[in-house]
């Protein structure tokens, strides 16, 4: 995947603003986490920066800026792929050091870029979803994908403030993705 050239700037929108809040916190509804996050990809500095946070952290992470080629967080924007990493005292990519200076040290993490096309935007975190038998099988894995792709989506169609720069095709893949989204929260009971 290429990556944008556009800056992570905060949003100004309150629009963007409540949308990335949104995202994070039905994120963490979703999975029954301890914290979400979006952080967008800056690419003129190279950092990942902190745009919207649910859960711990929330009171001082925003605007926080962290280098992009740092941690898991840094490698799903990098690699544009998605991660679950259940126990992260044993995962080489996970930057302690980087989780010790948000204030918080999640025990495990689910990860997946924010995407428009083929760029990467950024990447939603969920920090210690709750256990379950499957927390770390596909079912959770393509969800939390899904999820994220339709709020890169989203995002870009509020950054654009208008749907009109969207094409059709572009609007029907939307909707397939919210359907699908849907149908996959449906199904959690299944799991």
């Amino acid at each position: 995947m290429t990556q944008s050239t556009a800056p992570a700037a905060p949003p100004t929108d309150p629009v963007v603003a409540e949308l990335l809040q949104s995202v994070v916190d039905v994120a963490r509804a979703i999975f029954g986490a301890e914290a979400s996050s979006i952080m967008l990809l800056d690419h003129q500095s190279f950092e990942l920066v902190f745009q919207a946070v649910s859960g711990q952290g929330q009171e001082f992470l925003i605007g926080r800026r962290f280098p992009a080629g740092q941690g898991i967080a840094g490698w799903v924007a990098g690699s544009g792929e998605p991660m679950i990493v259940d126990d992260l005292r044993r995962s080489a990519s996970f930057d302690r050091t980087v989780a010790k200076s948000t204030g918080y040290v999640p025990d495990a993490m689910m990860a997946a870029p924010l995407v428009h096309g083929d760029r990467v935007l950024g990447v939603l975190e969920v920090l210690d979803p709750a256990p379950g038998p499957s927390r770390a099988g596909l079912p959770e894995l393509e969800l939390l994908a899904l999820f994220a792709r339709q709020a890169g989506v989203a995002l870009r169609v509020a950054v654009d403030n208008s749907t009109a720069v969207l094409g059709a095709e572009e609007r029907d893949r939307a909707m397939r993705l919210l359907t699908e989204v849907q149908r996959l929260i449906g199904d959690r009971s299944d799991w």
